[in-house]
This record gives structure tokens, C-alpha cells and sequence, in this order.
């Protein structure tokens, strides 16, 4: 298995970027409500649905944004969920209780000085529930609430209908994410990193009712060690959906030849 990284961006870097770096576009629009998605799916169901780049590369190739890797730290458990809701524990599809988010991850490649979509790729994600607990982890051992994985599609589309994680001490809010595969050529490659939230956002959310009783956090963004080494380059825009939000999220990866 090989792991993709990014290197820090000079001048220099940049002009080498147009000739076949990685990156990333986001192409395609996502309308859909939560009505529109299936109830949660078992585990044995099958759902279709570390350094930092200069923001310099989205000029250098129109579209297109590349992102830094981080840990994937030591809650990841290879649970292979293949489904796109993520919300329930398989065993008895209990829900977990949260602000709604629609998570749209587009995965691409740059091929010369063009993006191109990055099909057939694995996705998983993982995160705490609303009141910091991770599943398949101490307590909650054997329970697999708020961890999955899809297939990026032909566009390079995967998308996830979870929660907005809750906090614990000594870390920022935070979601993981795993992409990995195989090219035409037989490479393995596997990409790890950690999305963030604005904020402004976590504050407006911990104010409901399934976060509010647990105080005020006790980390914000900018306390954070791992979300210095990077997250200002991993922060996901979202916009309102019904009663939740909807993150967009483009994601560029640089193999190993």
C-alpha cells in the first residue's frame, strides 16, 4: 500500500503541479433532502449511494484544490459498512440523536493540467456521536454507530448521511476520512486526513439539545495541535438543509510512482 502525500508549495512547486500534481474539483450539485434518503442500511447491505498546499494550486490549475493529510488517530476500526447513512448502530438500528449532515466528498486526480474524477476509490469515515463517544472503543465496544464507507461513483462521488459530531476534551470537533484503492495500474494507494468545522457553526449547533448538555467545549479550533498542522485547509463549507446542513467537500490526492 503506498500513501499518497503533499509537499509544502513554492513557486517552483506550483509550476511542477501543472505538469501532473494531484488536485481536486468539485463538479455536480446535490438537491436532495434527507427525505429523499433510504433509512439505514446493515452491515452486510450495500449502498450505491502531512504537510499543507498553498491555496496558490487552485490558481495554478482553474477548479481545483488540494488538501493536506493529518492522523487518523486511534479510533479507526476497519469495520467495512458499506452505506451512505452512518447514523444508526447496525445490531439493533438504534439512531443517533443530532443535527443532520449530508456529507458529499468528490475525489479527483489531475491528469497533466486537468482534474479528472477519481472513480471506484473507498471512502470511510468515522466520528464521535453528540456526547464525544466513538463506537468500537472502550464502552462503546461492539457497536458500530457513525462509521461507513462508499465507492466514488464515476464523477468521483461518495456521499454520507450522518450527524454533526459532538466534542471531547482536548480536541476540536472533527470528522475522520480514509480514501484508498487501487489505480489502473495495480498501485495501492490510501490518503488520511480529518475534516473541521467553522467555529461560529459548532457554536450555533452545541446550542440544541442533543449537544447543549454537556457545557461548553473545551477546545476551539485554534487550541487544537492537530487542526494547526493544516485545518484551516480542512474546514468544510456546509449550507442550511431542512433541520441540518449539507458539507461539500473536494478532495485532490498525489500518488506515490
Amino acid at each position: 500500500m503506498k500513501t499518497l502525500r503533499f509537499s509544502h508549495l513554492n513557486r517552483r512547486r506550483i509550476l511542477s503541479l501543472m505538469g501532473g500534481a494531484a488536485a481536486v474539483t468539485l463538479v455536480g450539485c446535490f438537491r436532495e433532502s434527507f427525505d429523499a434518503i433510504e433509512s439505514p442500511m446493515s452491515s452486510t447491505s450495500a449502498n450505491s449511494a502531512s504537510s499543507v498546499s498553498s491555496s496558490s494550486i487552485a490558481q495554478s490549475v482553474p477548479g481545483c484544490v488540494v488538501r493536506p493529510q493529518q492522523t487518523a488517530g486511534p479510533f479507526f476500526v476497519d469495520e467495512q459498512l458499506n452505506r451512505s447513512d452512518i447514523r444508526s448502530n447496525p445490531d439493533d438500528n438504534s439512531i443517533k440523536a443530532g443535527v443532520p449532515l449530508r456529507l458529499v466528498f468528490q475525489v479527483s486526480q489531475v491528469n497533466g493540467s486537468t482534474c479528472q474524477p477519481l472513480s471506484n476509490a473507498m471512502v470511510d469515515v468515522w466520528h464521535c456521536d453528540a456526547e464525544g463517544v466513538y463506537s468500537d472503543v472502550g464502552e462503546a465496544q461492539g457497536q458500530k454507530f457513525l462509521r461507513g464507507y462508499q465507492m466514488t461513483d464515476s464523477s468521483g462521488t461518495a456521499q454520507f448521511v450522518t450527524i454533526y459530531p459532538g466534542w471531547y476534551p482536548g480536541r476540536t470537533p472533527h470528522i475522520h476520512f480514509k480514501i484508498r484503492g487501487s489505480s489502473g495500474d495495480r498501485v495501492g494507494y490510501e490518503f488520511t486526513s480529518q475534516i473541521y468545522f467553522d467555529d461560529a457553526l459548532s457554536d450555533e449547533v452545541y446550542a440544541q439539545p442533543s449537544y447543549a448538555s454537556r457545557g461548553a467545549r473545551s477546545v476551539r479550533n485554534e487550541r487544537d495541535g492537530i487542526f494547526r498542522s493544516g485545518g484551516d485547509q480542512l474546514i468544510l463549507p456546509v449550507t442550511r438543509l431542512g433541520e441540518g446542513y449539507e458539507g461539500r467537500f473536494a478532495i485532490g490526492l498525489e500518488s506515490i510512482n
